[in-house]
């Protein structure tokens, strides 16, 4: 018989999170041929009610941020259904990921009339 297992973990944390308000998470299906990390600014296609990256110039619906990806999500190989994403709460701006044409200042409005608020940490 063998002994007790051991084993360690490294945590790095990302920050994405910036408060204490209540966080709220929606699974949604990612678009095939993605592969985004935490912390993207996804946006939600009209025809599809599929989520993806969310770009200014889009046409379909997704050009409005949606919300915030919670976790690291593939869909390379085909849509990936149940990604977690942020629909309301405190979340750090430098954690963001966003698509072509978006900025802070062109999101910070639409995600907070959504529930989303954008904050700058204060480092020392």
């Amino acid at each position: 018989m063998s002994g007790p297992q051991t084993f360690s973990e490294t945590y790095t944390p990302d920050r994405l999170i910036a408060g204490l308000t209540q966080i709220v998470t929606r699974p949604e299906t990612l678009l095939s041929g993605q592969n985004l990390a935490r912390g993207a600014v996804v946006g939600l296609i009209t025809a599809s009610g599929k989520i993806t990256l969310s770009a200014s110039a889009a046409g379909d619906g997704s050009q409005v941020p949606y919300g915030v990806l919670a976790d690291d999500c593939n869909a390379s190989g085909g849509d990936l259904a149940n990604c977690p994403v942020i629909l309301a709460g405190e979340v750090n701006d430098n954690a963001l990921i966003l698509g072509a044409g978006h900025t802070l200042a062109s999101i910070r409005a639409g995600l907070r009339d959504r529930g989303i608020y954008l904050k700058t940490p204060v480092t020392a």
